[in-house]
């Protein structure tokens, strides 16, 4: 009896350990498994000078992750009767141009992360690895806005894969290496600090950028920004340069969105977008005196939206976000940076100032497509891409119902028109259009430049 006890025992042991092997590596399939993630505790670099940091371990891991990616597009060539005239010209005939760029193996099983301008409508897509071996790569998926792309290569073997460090833990004159591959002549590293963290080089507050003085220069977009330790936080995206080639500035997606980006894309083909559903603008000197108020850093609420979870946590008009869970909160670019790492229904601690006290609130974040603004009487939502299709354009916010009494007689024509710009600015989402409102006061006059549903321009004061 007791070996038949013991035998039992034995068999439960292992069927347990078996069960939990299965739950642990076979079911385990999601986006998040692929990818290598570095722990948050690992001792930090700091305090010592170039010449006393070896950056030799953390380059040799980084350049065999770094591939070189190029893109073939093929397009017609227009007919000319006058040029085929006058030099023998021919039109109407296709031709091939070719651009070149740098990607990140994030997995052993050929998910390689690059910037969506390096691949940006490309009929054929071919990555080179750091071996000088070659692949043709499939596009998995884009987020333009961020400047994301995710590609994938079949090989016969695994592959080096990047391990992502948290770019949130990253410090201001951390040392930093830049790594690209851009001439396909294998990848080059250059080294340099963190010059700035939450860049937003559109003054829309939509970016969120890391800053380096690392030398980046064209073709190098898509490569990988790694720490001392050879840990990606960021993939290089773009320099700032009056001559097109590097003066000091370049910038790089941090990585804690990059990997949400892609996570996303590999589990739901496209990006789950959350939002806070408030209309917000950045506290500065100015905005402080002509508000009366003290603070000169963090984010002012100006509207909450209905129906989000600012509205239903108790979020008002007035209220200053000073922290998003533990991230200090001192600018617009911070917020978003850190709202766009999250997706809906994922819950978030708001600190805030309100009547001088500092408080708290959970929200619960939700769908971007499902928050509508109130543009004093016309409800906008985001196009969508039938409404691109149809009015041939690549950016606007629809108006979906009109119900200021003022606009009543002409409701039927801006129901389902597209508004193109707000005070001359470009109106290429509701958060570029909340973002310019956010500035001005309620008996202030807007500008409004828009198509009619019947495809009229108009321009008005609203």
């Amino acid at each position: 009896m007791r070996k038949f006890g013991s035998l039992f025992l034995i068999s439960l042991i292992s069927g347990a350990t078996t069960l939990g092997g299965y739950k642990l590596f076979i079911e385990n399939s999601s986006a998040e498994s692929k990818l290598s993630i570095a722990p948050d505790n690992i001792a930090r670099t700091v305090g010592f000078g170039a010449e006393n940091i070896d950056f030799t371990v953390s380059a040799e891991k980084a350049v065999h992750t770094v591939v070189h990616v190029k893109n073939k597009t093929v397009y017609n060539v227009p007919s000319d009767p006058l040029m085929e005239f006058f030099y023998g010209y021919r039109g109407g005939q296709q031709q091939t141009q070719v651009g070149t760029g740098s990607g990140v193996i994030i997995s052993k099983d050929g998910y390689i992360v690059t910037n969506n301008h390096v691949i940006q409508n490309a009929t054929e897509l071919e990555v080179t690895l750091n071996n000088n071996k070659t692949y043709k790569a499939k596009l998995i998926g884009t987020d333009s806005k961020m400047d994301i792309a995710l590609l994938k290569i079949d090989a016969n073997e695994d592959l080096p894969a990047a391990t992502f460090g948290n770019s949130d833990q990253i410090k201001v004159g951390e040392w930093v290496l830049a790594v690209g591959n851009p001439y396909n002549l294998t990848s080059t590293v250059t080294a340099g600090i963190v010059s700035a963290k939450a860049r937003d080089l559109s003054n829309q507050g939509i970016q969120s950028f890391i800053q380096t003085d690392a030398a980046v220069n064209p073709g190098n977009s898509g490569g990988a920004l790694v720490n001392t330790r050879g840990e990606l936080i960021g993939i290089n995206t773009m320099i700032s340069s009056p001559t097109g080639s590097y003066t000091g500035y370049s910038f790089a997606v941090p990585s804690n969105l990059a990997r949400k980006i892609v996570e996303d894309l590999m589990e739901y083909g496209n990006v789950q977008r959350g939002v806070l559903g408030i209309e917000a603008g950045e506290l500065n000197a100015t905005v402080a005196k002509d508000r009366g108020i003290s603070e000169t850093t963090g984010v002012l609420v100006a509207r909450v939206s209905k129906g989000t979870g600012a509205e239903k946590s108790g979020l008002k008009s007035g209220d200053i976000i000073k922290k998003l869970d533990d991230k200090n909160i001192n600018t617009f670019a911070d917020l978003t940076s850190y709202i766009n790492t999250k997706r809906p229904n994922d819950d978030v601690r708001v600190s805030f100032i309100r009547d001088g006290k500092l408080m708290s609130t959970p929200v619960k974040l939700v769908k971007k497509e499902l928050v509508n603004y109130d543009l004093k009487g016309l409800e906008l939502e985001d196009l969508d891409a039938n409404d691109k299709k149809r009015f041939r354009l690549s950016y606007g916010v629809k108006i979906k119902e009109v119900t200021n009494e003022d606009l009543t007689e002409y409701a039927e024509q801006l129901k389902g028109g597209i508004i193109l710009k707000i005070d001359n600015v470009k109106a290429t989402d509701i958060e570029t259009v909340t973002r310019v409102l956010s500035k001005k006061n309620d008996n202030q006059k807007t500008q409004i430049e828009m198509l009619t549903n019947s495809g009229e321009l108009l321009r008005f004061l609203l």
